[in-house]
């Protein structure tokens, strides 16, 4: 008699969530087993993989990323540049510098740069804000305006300005919206709940749940992706089954292993390589733990963790 495996039916399903336009458009979740179980149904959506750029990837000074954008000034170049790199999915534009307690860049310069990247690429784009409520609420309502037909996601919105930036980004101008909490299923479903209430629909919501450097307290990490996910299969709960979006780079280029200089801690090797390391630790355990797409900076790391996702869907 041959051996016929036993597979796991699973009644939910998380939602398939389409980013940008025409032939590059891409589609996050949408699958109905946990993930990597291909021998339980086939995966019609690999997990997709964003390349950060910065509008301070000028002081970004590791060699092999400087060579990589030699020549680029703007954050247009950098994403011109990025589009090319191999496993690229999407554009994720971080704007660190609108920071006001930073070099506080002017909302209508970031919104320039936006419309100048999104006139020269033809990837998705993800927009990240500076942190601070205030600014990254005018901004992201800026931005989503300007990119008005670009089919953008903007993380994200929290639960002090859900409001103003869901009702902007997705009821006034038909963007996707990034519900943020910080590793808690009771916060991530609160919120995706409180967004929803405004009416926006589920398919315009995606999650960031929080996400950490492997090594600084992703067993929370790990632990919240694993309840969300199975919540949302096993126990169908449509609260909780919007893809999830992690942004690695910048948890994993600010730790210790990865800026410490090599004169400081001779014994552990290469700088650059210590970075690569870690983020594609965390990018691969954020993946098998339930990510949906991950956001990552490093050419060496992505074309791994790109490897790493065809090699099990």
């Amino acid at each position: 008699m041959s051996f016929v495996p036993k597979t796991a039916a699973y009644s939910g399903k998380i939602n398939a969530v389409t980013l940008g336009t025409g032939d590059k458009a891409i589609v996050i979740g949408g699958q109905n087993v946990l993930p990597f179980y291909t021998f339980d149904a086939p995966i019609e959506h690999a997990p997709k993989i964003g390349v950060e750029i910065s509008d301070l990837a000028g002081e970004w000074d590791a060699p092999e990323l400087r060579a990589f954008y030699e020549g680029c000034a703007t954050m247009a170049d950098y994403a011109k540049r990025a589009e090319t790199m191999e496993g690229a999915d999407f554009i994720c534009l971080h704007f660190e510098s609108a920071d006001p307690n930073g070099a506080d860049r002017s909302v209508a310069d970031c919104v320039a740069d936006a419309k100048a990247v999104a006139e020269a690429v033809s990837l998705p784009i993800v927009i990240m804000g500076c942190k601070n409520l205030e600014k990254d609420g005018e901004l992201f309502s800026k931005i989503a305006e300007a990119l008005q037909g670009k089919n953008i996601a903007v993380l994200s919105a929290r639960s002090e300005d859900y409001k103003t930036v869901g009702a902007s980004v997705a009821l006034a101008y038909g963007q996707k919206v990034g519900a943020e909490t910080a590793d808690d299923i009771n916060l991530a479903k609160q919120l995706n709940i409180m967004l929803k209430g405004l009416s926006i629909a589920p398919e315009s919501i995606v999650m960031n749940i929080g996400t950490a450097a492997v090594g600084y307290g992703f067993e929370y990490v790990a632990s919240t992706l694993d309840r969300i996910r199975l919540a949302a299969l096993a126990q169908s709960d449509a609260d909780l089954q919007m893809p999830i979006i992690a942004p690695v780079s910048t948890d994993t280029w600010g730790v210790k292993e990865s800026s410490a200089s090599e004169e400081d801690e001779p014994a552990w090797g290469s700088r650059e390589q210590r970075a690569i390391s870690m983020e594609v630790s965390t990018a691969a355990a954020n993946l098998t733990g339930g990510a949906d797409a991950v956001i990552m900076r490093h050419p060496a790391a992505i074309a791994t963790i790109k490897k790493f996702i065809s090699e099990l869907v």
